[in-house]
């Protein structure tokens, strides 16, 4: 039976209870307790169903390898499936109910699995279920899914209520880990001079150094640990942070961080979760290692414990877990926990060493303390139901024979350690195989590389296999101080913290049962708790041919439950090995993937739900559309004002007025989405070059250019002005929903086929305010602000000069997308929000009249510019909209040029643009297809075009639209039909120029 040990527990406070709810049962624990701490403190040992068998399940670990004391956390719209009890922190009103059982946990129908263990083997699922065939849909997938899953689910009708949020780190040193070996890392780093951010995913630091004691330095690892962060917390270049998981390392030290800042707490303040994007130049894991559990028969009953949880959990919390434990292990490390149960004032009947002579002095302090020591010996079976009642004991070279039963009620095992190497090989990093310790740790001569060749990230302490106190603060401290001197630290040569000599822990891998010929014990001992994958099915797998340990993975699930296997993973490899024969390091291990363990999709998703789901980006200038009247228009990431309604106005009035106004005074435009890509460097011409269809190194300082951009396939991708800033530097503009991906697109070509280029990219289009001023009294506007002359003379149409406005830095462009005299006015971001106010304020007297997307669009319409989206679709060329004049004709090449070559593309009976005018003056719906005479032999009408863009153009009082058509320039005045949606109604058209105003361009030219 569990209880409270009062001397003990360093992590809670026995003077301050905290009330929660498991299942409906109201319970009572301290603050400073985990739910699995609690619930074993009132005696809960069963507190799950596994998955396949639905056998009882109980707390098996005390940290994230957990993979039985799985739990539904909160109620309605708080709900979370799967959370791990040992490491849920206890907080007054939390609820939790068990998982997979029904109708309750301790009367579960889906027990009666069981009973046809026999039958539901490895494979089963593959091969019952293929034939016959027409059951899978209708029978078999119905009923799997059914069975499919752990939890409930979270209601989509009740909305999470928290909010999450993304945050961002660039660090010299990032340490990942906050036991000893972490805690010295980060000090020797810190001390370097080096900026340091260290995490570590409990809520405690110092690891498991202050359970299993030693010295430090003349102190206890407890009061080394609170010194340590004393002065780490004084180091200005150094940030710590607990409760954050290091949950991914991936390639360019670029990693992924899980902070839980709220799950500690009642729910009802945010953020709850957040997610870290870090860069670090160099990465330090010092995130320890896991024990390993032995297989034997009912290893996985209820009160059957790793004895260093075991441990933890008394020294911790002081919850003993059970009034009798036996001690079970091949190797030292776990007389520890029975000399701490035994000092406690507990029973240890007896510690089953299944090696044939011992171990060392934590042996010796054992016999003297009085505690029964079987060496060459092993349990053959637990026994009890949902808990431990006593236990089998047999001989290891015996046969298996069984020589005495031994009453308990609970059973501690160790079966070696596991460096936590995930992180290490997220990235790359490759394991070595250590003999005599029997785990893998990494291969240093192997690390993870950046683009340059160097390692960046460093395992150390426990991590790296040195598994005693001194070795690992020594490796950590040597490791830190290389890392920080990669970055371009300055390492202190203070000494490595000082460590009283330790006893000896020698590991001796016994990983199989004693005995192989008992095969009807060997069908219950289990590798992978959660997934219910025994021994037996390892060896079936190994006997039908799954001698890869990635298939066997597969095939039995072993490893593929919510923990990853980080319990079951060294132990089904042995097995595996054993069966075909090989040795361990031959067969090889499975991959690990990030994270490390699960992450909300709260946190993933950060600020991106609902109405937000896609984060929004917003101008300098955005409050102010806000606040007057704009209608919200989404293009990419960005909101942009459709139009600006005032009162009493429909949006077609709004824009109507819009439209008219800018065109016969003035107008103003937010442009500042336009993307804005420097390309900067001695090639950048040559590279420019390559990227648009036309020449832009000819493109002399201060002019600007249109241009195309297309695709290696030949297809049109993007369009904008090119201004030359300098002999080696150009802005490119690109469309609003284009800039991003333009930039990786250069990028891409500049990382993977002209690296040895000399070009740089920047997006820099949140750094500028972009605002277009239109209309016939643009030029008033700007003379009046004064500061720069903006004369035809002195700045003509695409030209660029920097200057002053109004006593704002400003860069003007002279270019226009409407047709008019226009200027696109650019500035720092910081000032935009207050030109625009100056604009508007000395443009009162020509009515200055903000317009939104939809008049931008009119405008462009009316003087045949196309749009990107509109006019393209992925499958238009620059030759279909008759841009053939934006295509050079003297260079030899350009990124789809010779795609452009092909037969398909040089076909004369593609579409090409023109403009359309309907009969009755109405407007074409976009997208509508235009039919010609006649039928084909499936009697139906061959399509000969279709809308592209349409509009109701205010200037002209009648319906435009431009669109693609066969043939199209050469039927100029012909009247084609258009196929409304509902595939009858019908709308004559005529096909005209493109250009239905100003064809000349004289407005745009004064």
């Amino acid at each position: 039976m569990s209880t409270r040990i009062a001397t003990l527990g360093r992590l809670v406070d026995r003077t301050s209870d905290v009330a929660f709810a498991f299942n409906g049962k109201r319970m009572k624990g301290h603050e400073g307790d985990t739910l699995a701490s609690a619930l074993l403190a009132n005696d809960q040992m069963l507190v799950g169903r596994s998955f396949k068998y639905h056998r009882p399940r109980g707390v098996v670990a005390s940290g994230a390898e957990e993979p039985n004391a799985l739990v539904n956390l909160g109620e309605d719209n708080r709900h979370e499936p799967n959370q791990r009890a040992t490491t849920t922190e206890l907080f007054h009103g939390l609820s939790a109910t068990s998982q997979n059982h029904w109708p309750s946990l301790d009367y579960d129908v889906g027990a009666l699995n069981g009973f046809f263990g026999r039958f539901l083997t490895a494979g089963f699922y593959y091969k019952t279920f293929i034939h016959p065939r027409p059951f899978w849909k209708h029978i078999y997938e119905p009923f799997i899914r059914q069975s499919a899953g752990l939890g409930k689910a979270p209601d989509p009708e009740n909305r999470d209520p928290d909010t999450y949020e993304h945050f961002y780190a660039h660090v010299d040193v990032l340490v990942i880990g906050g036991g000893v070996a972490g805690l010295q890392a980060a000090k020797a780093a810190g001390e370097s001079g080096a900026k340091v951010l260290l995490i570590e995913q409990n809520a405690f630091w110092g690891g498991r150094a202050p359970v299993d004691g030693g010295e430090i330095d003349g102190m206890s690892p407890e009061d080394w640990v609170k010194a340590t962060l004393q002065a780490l917390e004084k180091m200005e270049n150094v940030t710590i942070r607990d409760r954050t998981m290091g949950a991914g390392v991936y390639d360019h030290g670029y990693v992924l961080g899980y902070e839980r800042l709220r799950d500690h707490m009642p729910w009802d303040r945010g953020p709850r979760h957040r997610l870290w994007r870090i860069r670090a130049k160099q990465v330090i894991t010092a995130t320890g290692a896991i024990e390993r559990p032995l297989n034997f028969a009912g290893n996985d009953i209820p009160g059957v414990m790793l004895a260093s949880a075991l441990r933890d959990y008394l020294v911790n919390y002081g919850v003993a877990v059970g009034e009798k434990t036996v001690v079970v292990t091949n190797n030292d490390d776990a007389y520890r926990t029975a000399i701490a149960l035994k000092k406690a004032g507990l029973q240890v009947p007896v510690v089953i060493d299944a090696r044939e002579f011992g171990g060392g002095a934590l042996m010796k302090e054992a016999k003297a303390l009085g505690i029964r020591v079987e060496t060459g010996k092993a349990i053959a079976k637990v026994k009890g139901g949902k808990r431990v009642t006593g236990v089998h004991l047999c001989s290891m070279a015996g046969g298996g024979a069984m020589l005495e039963e031994i009453k308990c009620d609970a059973v501690a095992m160790s079966g070696g350690w596991s460096p936590v190497v995930h992180l290490w090989s997220h990235c790359g990093g490759k394991l070595t195989w250590d003999e005599e310790q029997a785990f893998f740790r990494p291969d240093t001569a192997r690390p993870p590389t950046g683009a340059d060749g160097a390692a960046f990230v460093t395992c150390v302490g426990s991590a790296n296999g040195h598994l005693h106190l001194k070795d690992a603060l020594e490796d950590s401290d040597k490791g830190a101080k290389s890392a920080s001197k990669a970055t371009g630290g300055n390492p202190r040569r203070f000494a490595a913290p000082k460590v009283a000599e330790e006893v000896e822990t020698p590991i001796q891998p016994v990983w199989l049962m004693p005995s192989k010929a008992w095969d009807d014990l060997r069908m219950k001992s289990w590798l992978d708790f959660q997934n219910d994958v025994k021994v037996s099915d390892v060896q079936l797998a190994a006997r039908e041919g799954y001698e890869s340990v990635e298939h066997t993975k597969r095939y039995t699930t072993l490893g593929m439950a919510t923990d990853q296997g980080k319990l079951s993973n060294i132990n089904g490899l042995a097995t595996l090995a054993d069966s075909l024969g090989e040795n361990i390091p031959q067969v090889g291990t499975t991959t690990f993937r990030p994270p490390y363990t699960p992450i909300s999709m709260g946190a993933i998703g950060g600020e991106a739900r609902g109405e937000v789901f896609q984060p929004l980006r917003k101008t300098p200038i955005h409050q102010w559309h806000e606040d007057n009247g704009a209608h919200w228009e989404p293009v990419g990431a960005w909101r942009r004002p459709y139009c600006y309604r005032q009162d009493g106005e429909s949006v077609h009035d709004a824009v109507t007025r819009e439209v008219l106004a800018t065109r016969n005074s003035l107008g103003l435009l937010d442009a500042s989405t336009l993307g804005k890509i420097i390309v900067k460097g001695p090639d950048a011409g040559k590279f420019l070059d390559m990227l648009y269809t036309n020449m832009m190194s000819t493109l002399k300082v201060g002019k600007c250019r249109y241009g195309l951009m297309c695709t290696e396939n030949g297809f049109l991708t993007d369009d904008g002005v090119v201004a030359r800033i300098d002999e080696e530097t150009f802005l490119c503009h690109t469309t609003t929903g284009g800039a991003d991906r333009i930039h990786a697109h250069m990028e891409e070509w500049l990382q993977t086929e002209w690296w040895d280029w000399k070009v740089f990219t920047a997006n820099v289009t949140e750094q500028y305010a972009q605002i277009a001023v239109v209309g016939p009294n643009a030029r008033n506007l700007l003379e009046k602000l004064g500061g720069m002359d903006v004369s035809k003379e002195a700045l003509a149409f695409m030209e660029w000069k920097d200057g002053t406005l109004g006593g704002f830095p400003v860069r003007a462009y002279r270019i226009s997308f409407s047709g008019e005299l226009s200027y696109e006015i650019a500035v720092p971001a910081h000032l935009g929000r207050a030109f625009w106010d100056r604009l508007l304020e000395a443009g009162r007297e020509w009515n200055a009249t903000p317009y939104g997307t939809e008049a931008l669009h009119i405008m462009r319409a009316e003087k045949g510019f196309i749009m990107i989206g509109d006019e393209t679709d992925g499958t238009i060329i620059p030759q279909d909209l008759g841009l053939n004049w934006a295509i050079s004709k003297k260079k030899e090449d350009y990124l789809g040029k010779r795609a452009q070559q092909r037969s398909y593309m040089t076909d004369p009976d593609r579409w090409q643009l023109v403009g359309l005018e309907t009969v009755d003056g109405g407007v074409l719906p976009d997208g509508a297809y235009a039919v010609a005479p006649g039928s084909n032999s499936n009697g139906q009408g061959n399509t000969q075009g279709r809308v592209t863009s349409s509009y109701h153009s205010p200037t002209l009082g009648k319906g435009i639209a431009m669109g693609l058509v066969k043939h199209g320039p050469d039927r100029m005045g012909e009247e084609i039909t258009f196929v409304m949606e509902d595939g009858e109604t019908t709308m004559t058209a005529r096909i005209v120029s493109p250009v239905f105003f100003d064809p000349e361009g004289e407005k745009q030219n004064v």
